[in-house]
């Protein structure tokens, strides 16, 4: 069940993954356009050079365009010859840095950027791998005291579900996806902590953060027991652990 979890993680985050490289380079082919739509509209503002060299190029003979050029040069020292296609080139070179800068730089940025999960509207039931409903009864059966192992909880995402030492059902679950970059995070038993294999985080029994770079706590959702059936339902009110806001709400 652990691996089935495991593996549908893995699988949202090379969703998200997927759609964020989609979404970046829809953003650098727009903002490439854009330089050199910029381009071409600014190389009209030198007009009087543009009509200069609109003249010289009506003439053939390359001695008349040189005697042309110099005059020009003479009346108007500032003039730098071809600024319009220089302009021009700068603006081409320019815009071919963008999609590397931006596939370097937005990804970086990014990383700093925690993934929104967390559960929304009515209770739910918990599912087991198979997709059917946990029951208070089987789950008792095959899990032990302290135990902590995933369903599937909220919006689908893999949930631990944690059983007290007095054999009764904890009330709350912790969502399993890491707040660093989504990866599915095992609990580990004889540490007695959570620790994602991915970049390191680690986080207490009751999901807080005790070391980065996970930037917050795991996601809570409360757990019942309805009919024998068990459900979970979105936390809405203050973090108990940082006596803040939720953040995934």
């Amino acid at each position: 069940l652990r691996n089935l979890f495991f593996f549908r993680g893995r699988q949202r985050v090379l969703t998200m993954a997927h759609s964020r490289s989609l979404a970046l380079a829809i953003a650098v082919n727009v903002l490439l356009l854009g330089v050199l739509i910029y381009s071409v509209t600014s190389q009209g503002a030198s007009n009087n050079l543009q009509k200069t060299f609109t003249r010289s190029r009506s003439i053939n003979q390359p001695s008349i365009r040189r005697r042309i050029a110099a005059n020009a040069f003479l009346k108007n020292p500032d003039m730098v010859p071809d600024m319009g296609k220089r302009t021009t080139m700068n603006n081409i070179i320019l815009a071919s840095l963008v999609p590397v800068v931006g596939s370097l730089g937005v990804p970086y940025l990014y990383y700093f950027y925690p993934p929104q999960t967390g559960g929304s509207g009515g209770a739910i039931a918990a599912l087991d791998a198979l997709g059917s409903p946990v029951t208070t009864d089987s789950w008792f059966k095959s899990h032990r005291p302290k135990s902590r192992d995933l369903v599937q909880g909220l919006r689908g995402d893999p949930t631990y579900l944690i059983i007290n030492e007095d054999k009764s059902l904890n009330s709350y679950g912790l969502n399993a996806v890491c707040t660093h970059l989504g990866c599915v995070v095992p609990w580990n038993e004889n540490e007695n902590k959570f620790k994602c294999p991915c970049h390191g985080s680690q986080y207490a029994p009751d999901g807080h953060v005790i070391r980065g770079p996970a930037p917050r706590p795991l996601a809570l959702a409360h757990v019942s027991d309805s009919d024998g059936k068990i459900l979970f339902s979105p936390w809405t009110e203050t973090d108990f652990r940082t006596g803040e806001k939720p953040w995934w709400a």
